[in-house]
Formats: C-alpha cells, structure tokens, sequence
C-alpha cells in the first residue's frame, strides 16, 4: 500500500536523512517534503542531489513539497525587492519539487485581512502571474492550503485546474469555516474538484496540533467520503508530529502514523466502492 509521512516529523530543519531512513523502515513508500518549509532557505544543486540519493537509496517517492512563502523573501511583500525574492524562493522549490519527481508543490496564501488587503492581492496576483510560466515548464501545480475558502475561491476564479489546485489541510480545516454554521468540509466538498493534495492529521478543534488520526475529533468518515469522490488522485500523505502525541520514540511514533494512515486509505477505498 502506497502511504506517505511528513519530512518533518520531528524538526524541519537540520539534516533529513536519519529521518528519511526511519520513515522507509516503518513501511512508507512516499514523503511529503516539508523541511524548510517557512524559512528563506534556498536548495543548491548539491543538496537537492542528495536528497535525491537518499531517497533512491531508501525507496522512497516523492508525494508533494511543501514551499516557503519566506520570512523576508515573500512572494506576498508589498516591498517588491522582497516580493521579487519570494519568487526567486518558490522558484526553488517548484525546480526541486521537478527534480524529485513529483508534480505538486504546496503554498500558504499570503493575503492577511488588514487595510492593505487589496495591494497585497494584487501582489501576490503578481506573483502567481510571474510563476506560471516556470511552473508549467516543469509540470508543477501549485496547490494553495486551505485557510480562508473565500480567498481559495478568489484564487481559483483567476486560475485554471492545470495550474492553481487545493491542498487540504484536515487539521486546518478541524472546526466551522467563516464563523458560522458552514463547516471546511462543506466548503471543501464545493471544491472538490480542485483537490491535488492533502495534509492529514488530527486535533481537538481548539488548535493546530498535528496529531496522529483518530486521536481527534476529524470527521473522519464525512473526509474520507469527500475524497473518494474528489479530483485527488493520489494516496493517503500525513502531516503529523510526535511532538503532541506523548510518544517518545520515534519507531513507535511512525509505526502508529502507518496503522492510522493504512486505516484511513481503506476507508476511502470502501467509500469509493
């Protein structure tokens, strides 16, 4: 069974290798690479190649990147010498999503609600706009995180399935959407048919914990029925951490993470049935 876990199930920084390894011995075939994944970090050729190695090394595939919208390299900024250098940044990681084989690089939007709201739309639809082209070269989509599903929208009337898709985050997405009654499983369920990635773990509904699934109070099923029925066409990818879990040692931690994911696959495969 083809299951993917989080790069940075224990720190998205420092070197990944001994946590690359780990995750292939606990039976995964795939990773969600997420180190970096909010620094100004930039990959050089040395390092991209080996990661590469690793990876072959390990027997590992690569699900989907999570990009950096950066601290002062923002694709986002209102400051265009940093807007510009935020590009430059996901650049990076569209060309390294490319290099390791996979075809979907996730990003978080970068538009806040404040008085500037409009000049940075129009930033970001800048840079959305310079990166097309970059991306398309290297058959890389851009799946936006699931945050506020108005702006998801927005995003998704500017820009076609074979560029912009959605990433949905089940922890994120843990509660009502907008404030009011409409939870982010109606919403997503709306946008299914935009669905190229997926970020799966649990909480309480009161934080982002990134807990193992099942362990809280995720509808589960109602997901599993979503995706069964959406555009995502991939496997079951985990975003969680052994940090909330009180798990101690990493091998029983990624052994819990596989049982959960394995669960939660032929779950979608029942639906889909």
């Amino acid at each position: 069974m083809k299951l993917s876990m989080t790069s940075d199930y224990v720190t998205s920084q420092d070197c990944p290798e001994p946590y690359l390894r780990r995750i292939a011995e606990a039976g995964f075939t795939h990773i969600h690479w997420c180190h970096q994944w909010h620094t100004d970090f930039l990959y050089n050729d040395s390092e991209i190649a080996q990661i590469a190695a690793w990876m072959k090394e390990f027997g590992l595939g690569l699900t989907d990147l999570h990009a950096s919208a950066g601290k002062e390299k923002n694709w986002g900024s209102l400051r265009e010498y940093e807007r510009q250098a935020g590009v430059d940044l996901v650049r990076n990681r569209i060309d390294m999503t490319a290099r390791l084989g996979s075809d979907v690089v996730i990003m978080h939007v970068p538009v806040a609600g404040t008085a500037t709201a409009e000049r940075g739309w129009e930033a970001f639809l800048r840079s959305l706009d310079e990166l097309k082209p970059f991306a398309r070269e290297r058959g890389v989509r851009i799946a936006i995180e699931n945050g506020d599903f108005d702006v998801l929208e927005r995003v998704f009337g500017a820009y076609g399935p074979d560029y912009m898709g959605l990433c949905y985050d089940s922890g994120h997405g843990n509660g009502r959407a907008d404030g009011g009654e409409t939870t982010s499983l109606d919403r997503l369920s709306r946008l299914k048919d935009r669905l190229i990635s997926l970020h799966l773990h649990d909480n309480d509904g009161a934080s982002d914990q990134h807990k193992l699934l099942f362990s809280g109070t995720v509808d589960w099923p109602r997901l599993a029925g979503i995706i069964a029925t959406s555009s995502y066409s991939k496997w079951v990818s985990m975003e969680a951490v052994i940090h909330n879990t009180g798990i101690k040692e990493e091998t029983v931690f990624l052994h819990k993470a596989y049982e959960t994911g394995r669960q939660f696959a032929d779950m979608i495969a029942k639906k889909k049935a």
